[in-house]
């Protein structure tokens, strides 16, 4: 497996080529690399995505410059939604990183939707072999596009524009019918006595997710124990871990830990 830094490198050098000699083919792109073309056409489209270059079929050709200037500042401000690691802020990658340290090569796991449980995407590519379900595109496209690809397995059922997710009974029953070692699910809001809370009502699919594995592990910033919300989606018995970052206060964190839960801090690198 190529670590993420020689990939890094490999798609900075080919969107430099790309700029000096302007219309480039897949082919020639993996000669030139000494890399396969199903990989080329992943980098490609990772930095179509990221707005580098321009892709086309068969291969790739540069950004006008003031639309690169433009799209750079876009890019910049961007969260993890989007999945550009660099913009996330560093309690968020933080609490991304702790989640991926649970992570083994062989899991099978099942991401749910959110800004935060999409913190963990980045990690995952030194893993080998994982399978993952997802009930989001960005997630199911982030993974296509690593170049340690896993198996992806993608929910289907009603789009939900607020959530940017599938969710319904038939995404329901699709979840329920397999089994995972992890299930990754954010928290709109966190009740210390009760679990997870939320104000939307379509809490089916993150159930059954959480149902399906054999480990539930909530990643919610600290900020969260101060949403108040009436919908109780996961009770503490439900869930195994919470990742949050160094604002969790000791009493919350006790409370949380006496109803069987592993609290983990996460804390941004060289804290």
């Amino acid at each position: 497996m190529k670590s993420s830094k020689s990939v890094e490198q490999r798609r900075q050098q080919i969107v430099a080529w790309v700029k000096e000699h302007g219309q480039s083919h897949v082919e020639d792109l993996a000669v030139r690399f000494a890399t396969s073309e199903v990989t080329i056409r992943k980098d490609l489209a990772a930095l179509s995505q990221q707005g580098l270059l321009i892709r086309q079929f068969g291969g790739a050709v540069p950004v006008p410059a003031i639309a690169t200037a433009a799209h750079t500042e876009s890019y910049q401000s961007t969260t993890l939604n989007g999945f550009t690691n660099q913009a996330a802020s560093s309690t968020i990658n933080a609490i991304g990183q702790r989640a991926a340290s649970l992570v083994k090569p062989g899991s099978k796991l099942v991401i749910d939707c959110g800004s935060t449980t999409a913190s963990v995407l980045p990690h995952l590519s030194q893993f080998d072999d994982l399978v993952v379900m997802t009930n989001t595109l960005s997630t199911a496209n982030f993974l296509t596009q690593c170049e340690n690809e896993p198996t992806v397995l993608m929910v289907g059922g009603t789009w939900d524009a607020q959530s940017q997710s599938f969710q319904g009974a038939m995404a329901e029953q699709l979840v329920s019918a397999y089994s995972f070692d992890i299930a990754f699910i954010g928290a709109a809001g966190i009740d210390v006595n009760r679990g997870t809370t939320t104000f939307n009502e379509l809490i089916g699919v993150t159930r059954a997710m959480a149902a399906a594995a054999s480990k539930v592990v909530v990643l919610a910033s600290s900020k969260k124990l101060t949403h108040k919300m009436p919908n109780l989606e996961l009770s503490w018995k439900n869930i195994s871990v919470l990742i949050t970052d160094e604002g969790i206060s000791d009493e919350d964190k006790l409370n949380i830990e006496n109803q069987g839960v592993t609290v983990l801090i996460a804390a941004p690198s060289g804290e």
